[in-house]
């Protein structure tokens, strides 16, 4: 059976997408635009890998790539719930997308009127129980909205993150990871808050399941105008990322790592998750060393009904079937 077909005979699904548009952020967009059995009713943007308008504007450059300006793009908060704004552009350069020159990028004139959080309100509202929201940035949009709404995320079907550790691992600090840091306490909120199905993709799950680079070669060598795009904005980060492939200290093979796509890939087709822990979470917002870690609760020692469910297993098949047709 083709990629085409088996995605086809998928779940239809309705997804509404916030991001904080750096390159995995893309290549997760473009995921979810190849997906047949996908609808993405709008993406809002928060700020994270670079300033907020930066954000708003590589969606919108990604939109355009994929000839799908017609989605609807939202605003949303440019700084986080407290302490100072965080960026990365160490790996996704200073303007999100490898600081490649883009002159005919689209204008944040193109973005909705409505602010991305009343807009996540709205659209919970009207597709009651029928959206699955994907969060690939830090949580600050989606702990605003339940904070404004406290049923937003009963209306939700399920949430999927891409954030957050669960070995006490870090990549921005020793024991935090990106998103998590940037907005502690936007993650401790959605955490604590949210009660509908939250499954998530942490740091050491995207690590332990990377790509090979021969496989990454070939793949955005295909001569597609899709694949050059991602082969230019991802330039950036690989003079770095293959340069430290052989560095014991990175968890799992060596090889490349589309973060955020993993829990796109996950919100696409549950049957990509072969096995997940279950339990409590929260997230840590003080300490010197822990701030913005993830807890995993093994011992149910907060005593908090609301479990999720932490992904440790990836049918790395299906999502290369999922990262191959997100380039054609």
């Amino acid at each position: 059976m083709s990629n085409k077909k088996e995605m086809a005979n998928l779940e239809e699904k309705l997804l509404l997408i916030d991001v904080d548009c750096g390159t995995d952020d893309a290549q997760a967009i473009m995921m979810a635009l190849a997906a047949p059995n996908v609808k993405i009713l709008g993406i809002t943007c928060v700020t994270g890998n670079t300033s907020l308008d930066n954000v708003c504007k590589n969606v919108l450059r990604v939109l355009k790539v994929c000839k799908r300006l017609d989605i609807p793009v939202y605003r949303g908060l440019g700084t986080p719930i407290l302490g100072e704004r965080l960026h990365a552009p160490y790996c996704h350069g200073e303007d999100g997308l490898g600081d490649i020159n883009d002159p005919d990028a689209p204008g944040l004139e193109l973005l909705q009127n409505e602010h991305a959080v009343c807009a996540m309100i709205r659209l919970a509202t009207e597709y009651n129980h029928q959206i699955t929201l994907v969060a690939t940035g830090p949580l600050t949009n989606l702990a605003m909205a339940v904070r404004m709404d406290l049923t937003f995320p009963n209306k939700l079907k399920s949430l999927y993150i891409m954030g957050g550790n669960m070995e006490s691992r870090g990549n921005t600090t020793p024991c935090g990871e990106f998103n998590f840091v940037a907005d502690p306490e936007g993650a401790y909120i959605v955490l604590n808050d949210f009660h509908c199905p939250t499954y998530i993709a942490t740091w050491e799950h995207t690590c332990r399941f990377k790509l090979p680079w021969e496989w990454y070669d070939q793949w955005v060598n295909k001569g597609t105008e899709k694949a050059d795009f991602i082969k230019k904005i991802f330039a950036l980060s690989l003079q770095f990322c293959r340069y430290d492939e052989a560095d014991k200290g990175l968890i799992g093979e060596p090889g490349f790592l589309p973060c955020d796509s993993y829990a796109m890939a996950a919100a696409i087709d549950e049957s990509i998750i072969t096995s997940y822990i279950e339990c409590a979470v929260t997230v840590e917002t003080t300490g010197k060393f822990t701030r913005g870690m993830m807890v995993l609760d093994m011992i149910d020692y907060l005593k908090n009904k609301n479990k999720a469910f932490v992904i440790n297993g990836c049918d790395l098949d299906k999502f290369t079937m999922l990262m191959e047709a997100s380039i054609e």
